[in-house]
Order: C-alpha cells, then structure tokens, then sequence
C-alpha cells in the first residue's frame, strides 16, 4: 500500500476461524474487497464481542467463571449429573458448535450455585431460553426425558441457552438442613441469578442483549416459572410453566399422607396388575361424557366415578378390588380435606391418572418425606409411620409459606410490562394434580380480572397426557413455537395441536384449547385428525 494512500486496519477475531487481520484504505476497491471477505469469514455466523475462551476472565458479581470453552459440532459430553449418572448422549450428537461457559454464583456466602450456558458460535437466533428442573433439582438440565426442555433442544433450535443445579447436588433435600440460603437458592434464588448472570454473558459474547427471553419449564420447572413471573417479572417476555408443583408445601404433605396410607396395612396396597383393569373401567365410565368415544377423557372433572363398583363380591381376584384396596383409591383420587376445619389442603389425582399410581402407592416417596426430613422437622431421622395430617400441615406451613409456594395470584406487574404466561398439564398426570393447575389459573383470573386474560395468559389442558409427557393421548406439542408467536408477533394461540405416535408412526392429532374451551367433534371425518374438531367452550 503505497505511503499516499491512508489506511486503517481492522482486527477481526474468530474463535471458530482464526484470527485475521484486514486493512480497509479509502480507496473504493479495497473498500468492497475488505467487505466482501468479512461477509465470507462471517457467513452464517453470528458476529461476535469476544472469543470464547477470553470469556473465562470476565468479571461479573458474585461470579467465578470456571470453564470457557468452544465446543465442536457432536463432540459435547455430558458429565456425571448431581443424580449419579450421565445424562443420554443421543442429543448431543447432533448439537451445533457453541460456546460453552460454566460458572459458580455466590449471591450469600452460603450459596454455591452452578450454572452453565451454552451460546451457538453460528447461526444465533438473538434469543435467550432457559430450562428448568425436574425433582428435588441439584443438577444442570442438559436433556430431559421430556422432549425440548433441555438446554441441547434450545441449543438445537438456534438459542443461547442456561441451566442452573439451583444450589446444590443431588436429588435430595439434606444439603437445605441449617443452611437457610441453600434453601432460598432452591426456592427461588439460584434461577434469577442465573438468568442475570446469562444474560450478562451472552452480552459479553455476541456484544448484544438478547432480542427476546424465554423460561421453558415443567414439574419442578413449572413452579420455577411461576416464582420468575411473580417475583421476577422482568426476567422473561415469555414463560411456559408445564404441570407446575405450585403448592409445594401442600403437595408434598400430599404425597406423604397418600404414601402412609398406601402402606400403613398390607391390605391397603393396591398391586400394580391391577392398574389396568381400573383404568380400564374408569375409561368405560367416562369415556363419553364429553359426547365422543375415543378411549379418552376429554374433562375428568365432568364425570364420576366410585370405585365402589369394582370392589369384590367374593374373594380378592385380578377383576375386583378388596374394600381396603377400594378406601386407598378413593384418598388417592378424592381432594384432601383438613379433618378438623374442612379446609382443601390438596385436590386428589384426576380420574384417569391409574395406569400411573405406583408413583403415588408405591409409599411415601422422597419427594415429599425429603422435606420434612430436612426442611419441616429437620430431623434426618424423622419417620414416616409417625406423619400427623394435622400436625404436619401446620408445621409445613408455618415454613416460610412464600418461599416454597408459588401460588401468589399477583401477576399484575408481569402483565402490565407485557409478559406471556402459557401453561399446560396434562389431564392423567400421576405426579401432580390437573385441577390443582386449574385452580391456580382461576386465582389469577379472579385477582388480576377476567378481562382481557387470555391476551397474557392461556391455560391448556392436555387429554390422556401424564406427567409432562407420555400417556395414552396426544402428548407432543410445541408450547415453545406457540409462545414465540405470542410474544413476538401478538398471535395468542389459539389452539396447539398435539399428536400421539405408535410404534413411531402419528397416529392421532387433537387440538389442545385455551381453558376453559375444549375440543369439540364437527360430527364428520376422522376423530383421529386434528383438523376435525374445534375448540369451544363446553
């Protein structure tokens, strides 16, 4: 470049290309020819602020970034997770490039909150997604059971991506005994955190904020949802809460009265071979209510069912159930009631949850024994033979109510700045309650108001669907594309169409309706196709 000519160069850094240096002159044709080489350098990719590996001495509050590394296309390997294994490596091989940045979060000096975040190195979306957790929490979610609520779904889609292990390792509550801020992590703390702190990040990284965020959630998930919504309500544009544990305290007495009394006599233990034959009975008798015979129940609130009419005339066999085996059912199914105000501690499983009852039957599993163990008696050694209903609900709520439950109906601020709540669950689901979710939902209606709520919040209920997932029904659908719309383009779903495969072949499409509409039957063509019925109100 001749001494007449001045020049300015231009340092361009690639963490997946290399480093190169380009000097760009005032004179027009090397103008264009240093822009047409950075648009063949940049093809495709996602211009960036930073490599990311310089990432590791970023410096942000109550933050120590422990790992900043570039990942190739398929080669990520999912370390031993909090519960004892690696988790499935069938998603990760078809995982883009990306930046992978883990970090520990310290916002007490009794916090030891992990995250990581996952930022695509091509072909960034602009957007943020978090995931949620399942349990008792303690490990990153990198995939789930649950189809598209790992980090490796919303990596696969374009997103930048975080997880948090909420605090501590290990699907146990025993980390949460005299460590108070271990709990509040739990409860609450470590997802704000992360989110702050990811966003921050994916900054540092892109040079950018993200164009739109969104939490995808379920079970643990979706009460993790809920808490962001009414605590956080500037976290997220877009929420999905997916069969959220919204009462904790109340569920998990739930869950123990339930287990007790499952176990408590021999007689009382309903045997797993006998699950079939009830659910199968229980079909029959509800089948039809909602005016359509498909081997699904549309509304199980509209029927009833007593499991009077299966107990034995004679002796126990497979086809009958004994009068004891009658009683457990009944608990399991019928609201718990507080026996001496009468007030509604928990709704009972929704008819059509049988095929999934040794969750429940199976005794007082540590989903709910782990809290009061650690978190309500704090005693390790406290036994579940000696759990008092009366006693127990006292003692669970007098724990900090607010800190474990996210039942707060107050969703005003998260409304008023133009937030997007989706929730769904599953009508057979056997870990939680469906009308547990439906009574929430009308709390908000009847607190925020009625007016105008379907424009920032829908409610679907899914027929035959278990715990997020799985069940006899259409179970798989995309709550994710459905909010994006919504949040970015004002499109409220007006259904979602869910579909059920046999043997890996679709064998049925329904819609899924904003509560309280159902899907209703046009009378004509397949009742297997989607595109054959219409979402009224029932």
């Amino acid at each position: 470049m001749g001494p007449d000519r001045e020049a300015l160069c231009i340092v361009v850094i690639s963490s997946m290309a290399g480093e190169y240096v380009m000097c760009k002159s005032h004179t027009h044709e090397l103008q264009r020819l240093a822009l047409s080489l950075l648009m063949v350098l940049f093809i495709g990719s996602a211009s960036r602020a930073a490599t990311c590996e310089s990432l590791q001495a970023l410096s942000l509050p109550n933050t120590t970034i422990t790992l900043a590394q570039s990942v190739a296309a398929g080669a990520f390997s999912s370390p031993v997770t909090g519960r004892g294994e690696a988790q499935p490596t069938a998603d990760f091989k078809q995982l883009p490039a990306f930046c992978r940045v883990a970090a520990t979060l310290r916002p007490s000096t009794d916090s030891d909150i992990k995250i990581e975040v996952w930022m695509p190195l091509a072909n960034w979306n602009g957007k943020f997604q978090s995931v949620g957790n399942g349990g008792l929490g303690g490990s990153i979610t990198y995939t789930r059971s649950m189809p598209g609520l790992g980090m490796a779904e919303a990596l696969k889609r374009g997103y930048a991506t975080a997880s948090t292990d909420t605090g501590h390792v290990g699907q146990t509550a025993a980390p949460f005994l005299g460590h108070p801020e271990k709990l509040m992590d739990f409860a609450y703390r470590a997802v704000h955190e992360m989110t702050i702190t990811a966003k921050e990040i994916i900054n540092a990284f892109y040079g950018s904020d993200p164009k739109f965020s969104y939490w995808n959630g379920c079970s643990l998930g979706g009460r993790q949802a809920l808490m962001e919504a009414q605590r956080y309500p500037d976290d997220y544009e877009g929420i999905i809460a997916g069969a959220p544990a919204i009462a904790q305290t109340r569920l998990v007495t739930w869950n123990t009265f339930v287990g007790q009394a499952a176990l408590k006599e021999p007689a009382n233990v309903i045997p797993p071979s006998k699950y079939p034959m009830i659910h199968q009975a229980v079909v029959n008798a509800c089948d039809e209510v909602d005016g359509l015979r498909d081997g699904l129940i549309g509304d199980p609130t509209r029927c009833h069912f007593d499991f009077k009419t299966l107990e034995c005339k004679g002796e126990d066999t497979a086809s009958c159930l004994t009068s004891a085996q009658v009683e457990t059912a009944q608990k399991l199914t019928n609201p718990l009631v507080h026996p001496k105000t009468g007030e509604a501690i928990f709704p009972g499983l929704a008819l059509g949850s049988e095929l999934g009852w040794a969750t429940r039957l199976g005794g007082p599993e540590p989903f709910g024994t782990e809290y009061f163990k650690y978190v309500f008696y704090k005693n390790p050694n406290w036994d579940w033979r000696t759990f008092d209903l009366v006693s127990a609900v006292a003692l669970a709520d007098g724990v900090d109510y607010r800190m474990l439950n996210a039942s707060n109906p107050d969703l005003r601020t998260f409304k008023q700045r133009g937030g997007k709540l989706l929730m769904y669950h599953g009508w057979s689901d056997n870990n939680f309650s469906a009308p547990s979710t439906i009574r929430y939902y009308e709390s908000v209606r009847d607190t925020v108001g009625a007016g105008q709520i379907g424009e920032w919040l829908r409610l679907f209920l899914v027929p035959g669907m278990a715990h997020c997932g799985g069940g006899e029904g259409p179970n798989a659908f995309d709550p994710l594309a459905a909010l994006e719309q919504w949040v970015e383009n004002r499109h409220a779903p007006a259904m979602i169409t869910a579909s059920r495969r046999t043997d890996g072949k679709v064998d049925r499409t329904r819609p899924l309706c904003p509560y309280p509409q159902v899907a209703k039957y046009r009378g004509t063509g397949s009742i297997d196709e989607a595109a054959n019925f219409t979402c009224q109100l029932p």
